[in-house]
């Protein structure tokens, strides 16, 4: 199997990423090039408004419409000290928390329509091969990584890392067969970037952005590349520097698959890609019994119709 990762970057508006399985469309991201908040940024917020109907806060974080943060994404850490005792249940949100209280919170959702956005200050920060989870005792290992053989290889190389007290850890789907080395490694720059955090936290004053997440780019390579990609082409020079910057860093011994494409058919063109794009956002679907799937998005939810 040809295992080809597509980078689009020429139009000004919208960046696209595509791995193509000979020749199919396997994976697609597209993001806007225009500013907005992103999915996995974090934030020195402040709660502006607590609603104990909703168990949850409306917080400022800096845009013009105010996050959202139930009551169950708030850690025990910001409770007010007297609800802090361990051994009882969880108090109620008029009784943990105050108005004008900051809090360190990451977008898990944009805003949608009239909503706002989704926050937690549950931190989770992706790198490489890990997911670090600061304030978190839990951990686990990617659901794709399904043989017994491998996760119980896995627990032992993480049993032996440095996990710091109160940290939890994800090994993600890239971190299969990896050596304890360069799990070593993405943990220490994980903890270093948490530490940055907390500096840049401490100094700010709410609402602030504290720390922004990657680029379509720089987090398609980092999430979705794994060894057995034959290529990666991106199709401008910008881009394929910043990219390969980001192989040097991060894993050096495939860099030689990046490669600059420099064609006068675009990129997706080539590989055909843009009559697959047509029919994934066709509202109708065919199905092979005759039959057909209509798909209606809508601001509450997404309705499939099965004829």
């Amino acid at each position: 199997m040809i295992k080809k990762m597509l980078i689009n970057a020429q139009d000004p508006e919208e960046s696209r990423m595509a791995i193509v399985e000979d020749g199919v469309l396997a994976e697609l991201i597209v993001e806007s090039s225009l500013p907005s908040p992103s999915r996995g940024n974090i934030y020195k917020a402040k709660i502006i408004n607590i609603e104990p109907s909703l168990q949850a806060v409306f917080v400022d974080y800096g845009e013009s419409r105010h996050g959202f943060l139930p009551f169950s994404e708030i850690h025990p850490n910001y409770y007010a000290s007297s609800q802090k005792k361990e051994g009882e249940f969880r108090p109620r949100i008029q009784e943990a928390i105050r108005r004008n209280q900051e809090v360190l919170v990451q977008m898990e959702r944009g805003e949608m329509g009239t909503k706002g956005a989704a926050m937690t200050t549950y931190i989770s920060l992706p790198g490489r091969y890990l997911v670090l989870m600061p304030g978190s005792d839990g951990g686990g290992i990617s659901r794709k990584i399904e043989g017994e053989k491998e996760r119980r290889k896995i627990k032992e190389i993480v049993h032996d890392l440095e996990v710091p007290p109160g940290m939890g850890l994800i090994v993600r789907t890239a971190g299969l067969d990896r050596a304890k080395t360069d799990l070593s490694k993405d943990l220490l720059y994980l903890l270093r970037l948490w530490e940055t955090i907390q500096v840049k936290s401490e100094k700010a004053t709410a609402p602030a952005l504290i720390y922004e997440e990657r680029d379509l780019v720089t987090r398609s390579i980092r999430d979705y590349f794994t060894p057995d990609i034959e290529e990666v082409l991106i199709d401008k020079k910008e881009i394929f520097n910043q990219a390969r910057e980001f192989f040097r860093s991060i894993m050096p011994r495939y860099q030689n698959k990046l490669k600059l494409y420099g064609e006068k058919r675009p990129l997706f063109s080539k590989y055909e890609l843009e009559k697959q794009l047509e029919t994934i956002f066709e509202r109708r679907v065919p199905l092979k019994s005759g039959g057909s799937v209509v798909i209606d998005p809508t601001e509450a939810l997404v309705s499939v119709d099965v004829n």
